[in-house]
């Protein structure tokens, strides 16, 4: 149980609470706090209540040790090929330095959420402040835009090697190379920063417990003191185009990518073809079959349950499985990534 003192720390002193006492487990809490519906300026509440995995303390401290073992071992992968990248001169063309950007863009999507969430495991109150909320809801969003305009760069830099092969030296030089990058990132970082600064300085009333692992703009609009149909139908409007654009992009390569393979007549060369293509497809299907699961559908349609799992695949179990994707399936960074760890 915490103290009226310790709950004052925890929930801040402007937040009324019609409760001396208050379960520490994140599962009771849900179901016995009583708040105030008093509403409450942004400004002075200090944080919100992440639920994250309601289960016993033995379950949240597995859950860590398999979450910690996760990440490491994503860290480890995603740095390899950076590493190989780096210290390898037979991969420094731009499909490889795209690969090596994309590695690290990896792995500050999943630092984005996992340490957190670890932290979160951890804790007894599960509260993030109100401005950890934000930077949270910002880098994760931003970070995911950025994952779906390097899978649609890295589209286009296979469709000029496949369907252009003599114009692609001169055509992706590394000047083009670096500003696609650089473009990249910067897209990324915009898109969300006016949405993310108009819902910040919206009020919150009543609960804030988020039924989440990270904070995610559903249950925080949801927590809002006024309903504001205008602010959710500019980030209804805003969210799907870093999804949808990019896809088509993704598509529209593939479509003439295919279009040129179909027309090689040797097996061989066809196999080749595809080969090159293989890794960057089953990385875009995994990370776009998860998200358009999540947000393809409408909202109603997914339980807290079910979010969590679908937000986990594409967040955190994705950029682990994309290394060994691209290890296994290219010779190439297969050898250098053998040569880098002496095996």
């Amino acid at each position: 149980f915490l103290s009226q003192d310790s709950l004052n720390t925890t929930l801040g002193p402007h937040m009324p609470v019609h409760t001396h006492l208050i379960f520490a487990d994140p599962f009771t809490a849900h179901r016995h706090m009583n708040i105030s519906n008093t509403p409450s300026n942004s400004s002075t509440i200090t944080g919100f209540i992440l639920l994250g995995f309601p289960c016993s303390r033995h379950g949240q401290i597995l859950l860590f040790l398999l979450f910690a073992g996760v990440y490491l071992l994503t860290l480890m992968g995603n740095g390899s090929i950076i590493c190989a990248v780096r210290w390898d001169q037979r991969l420094h063309t731009p499909m490889y330095i795209l690969l090596a950007n994309f590695s690290f863009l990896e792995i500050s999507y999943v630092t984005s959420t996992v340490p957190n969430m670890l932290a979160n495991l951890l804790s007894d109150n599960k509260v993030i402040s109100f401005s950890g909320c934000f930077l949270q809801f910002y880098f994760f969003f931003s970070l995911g835009s950025t994952e779906c305009f390097f899978l649609a760069i890295m589209a286009f830099d296979r469709y000029l090697a496949i369907c252009r092969p003599l114009q692609y030296p001169t055509i992706m030089t590394a000047r083009l190379c670096t500003n696609l990058v650089v473009s990249c990132w910067v897209l990324g970082f915009l898109w969300f920063l006016i949405p993310i600064i108009i819902i910040s300085q919206m009020s919150f009333c009543g609960s804030r417990i988020i039924d989440h692992f990270l904070c995610d703009p559903g249950p925080l609009l949801a927590l809002t003191c006024k309903k504001a149909p205008v602010i959710e139908l500019v980030f209804s409007t805003l969210s799907p185009v870093p999804l949808i654009i990019p896809f088509l992009l993704i598509m529209g390569s593939y479509a003439l990518v295919l279009q040129v393979v179909l027309k090689v007549p040797s097996a061989a060369g066809r196999r080749k073809a595809f080969s090159t293509c293989g890794s960057h497809l089953a990385v875009v299907s995994l990370f776009y079959g998860s998200v358009l699961v999540m947000y393809g559908s409408p909202t109603s349609e997914h339980d807290a349950g079910m979010q969590k799992i679908v937000t986990l695949f594409y967040s955190v179990i994705t950029p682990l499985l994309n290394p060994i994707i691209y290890s296994l399936r290219n010779k190439d960074m297969k050898k250098a990534m053998q040569k880098f760890l002496k095996l």
